[in-house]
């Protein structure tokens, strides 16, 4: 039932019953003729490597995906820009502070959410930060560990984007 075209069944501008698919991204009311799209909505995600080149990895602590490793990050907020919403998420997430950053580049995703699903593009970043000396676990983390990169159990990472910004970074490493 996530799919936008089972959930959104009223005009979000009139309200009507007459809201109906127009396209594969779009809806239209035929009592008012407002046009809906779908778009995706942009999301940042960290690699970040300690001093023994492991790899960061969190566990989630909501749905979707809950108890799945992830890389630290989150949605971009209306008028920020991907580096800037990174930073924030590190920072609400880790308490890290980043010092440099990367592009490594932007993976779509389906983020189902309330049983609604979120198209997403999620924008990769290879991350430093200033110090790993006063993380701690806050927001929609439940836990973190540091992995060695050979040892990452890709089964249990929270999405295909996710494994797929993994995967760019350690074949850059190579």
């Amino acid at each position: 039932m996530a799919r936008p075209e089972k959930v959104l069944k009223y005009c979000p501008s009139c309200g009507s019953g007459l809201f109906k698919t127009d396209s594969a991204k779009s809806f239209k009311c035929d009592s008012c003729g407002f046009k809906f799209f779908i778009n995706s909505a942009a999301a940042v995600a960290a690699v970040i490597e300690n001093e023994e080149g492991q790899i960061l990895l969190t566990v989630r602590g909501v749905e979707p995906a809950i108890g799945a490793l992830d890389l630290p990050g989150g949605f971009v907020d209306p008028m920020e820009n991907g580096e800037d919403a990174l930073k924030r998420e590190l920072k609400e997430e880790l308490n890290l502070e980043v010092t440099d950053l990367s592009y490594l580049g932007s993976f779509p995703n389906e983020y189902v959410y309330n049983d609604y699903s979120v198209f997403t593009t999620d924008f990769g970043f290879a991350c430093k930060v200033k110090s790993f000396e006063n993380i701690k676990v806050d927001d929609d983390i439940a836990d973190f560990h540091f992995f060695d990169p050979k040892e990452i159990d890709f089964n249990k990472i929270s999405s295909n984007s996710i494994k797929k910004i993994l995967k760019t970074y350690l074949a850059d490493k190579k």
